[in-house]
């Protein structure tokens, strides 16, 4: 977390803004949010109304068995992850997609938030980036964990899961494929305006 604020204070700072950290709470088993109550179940989440991030501590050992994403750096992506729901509250990319998401219908609300999601996982690229950089965190097949806890929580790969068949219409976070296409770019380029996932076609 602490490198998340290092990373994206500098990133802010460049372009005259000022980054706010968020708190992160630990819970177990249930929380309470402004977001409303929330069951491990869910997975972790950020709630934009008390600029919290909420993190299950069981998560991470369902990430390694369930999901095939063991590992330091997949717990990092999937805090990462969150912070750039953080980073999309401070920038008001949130603010406007839930606006846009009353006024549309459910497939086009979910494809919205679809690119919210691939934008969150772009922005974890770019914080792996500017880590690595900094400190050289990145150890031989630390981007294939990070891509396998991409990878594992995909809309694609969770439905076939637990339905047993796959409905592209109800994904909210993306296939496996974009999420890990989404965050490589980030990793690659560092930079936050290759992740403007409202404007491409190409998801």
């Amino acid at each position: 977390l602490a490198d998340t604020e290092d990373v994206w204070g500098a990133l802010f700072k460049g372009s005259g803004r000022t980054y706010q950290p968020p708190k992160l709470v630990l819970f177990s088993g249930a929380v309470e949010s402004a977001c409303g109550f929330a069951e491990a179940a869910m997975g972790p989440f950020y709630c934009p109304g008390d600029h919290k991030l909420y993190l299950d501590m069981s998560f991470f050992n369902e990430l390694a068995q369930r999901h095939g994403a063991p590992g330091d750096f997949a717990q990092a992506y999937v805090l990462a992850h969150e912070i750039g729901h953080h980073v999309q509250t401070l920038l008001g990319v949130s603010e406007q997609v839930q606006a846009a998401r009353q006024r549309a219908g459910e497939a086009e609300s979910n494809a919205l938030q679809v690119r919210m999601e691939l934008q969150a996982d772009c922005f974890a690229g770019v914080w792996a980036n500017h880590a690595n950089k900094t400190r050289q965190i990145l150890e031989p097949g630390d981007t294939e964990e990070a891509l396998a806890a991409a990878a594992g929580v995909g809309d694609d790969r969770l439905q076939k899961q637990t339905r047993g068949y796959v409905v592209p219409e109800s994904f909210t976070h993306g296939s496996s494929q974009q999420r890990m296409r989404w965050f490589s770019r980030g990793m690659q380029s560092g930079d936050p305006g290759q992740c403007d996932t409202f404007k491409t076609t190409q998801l």
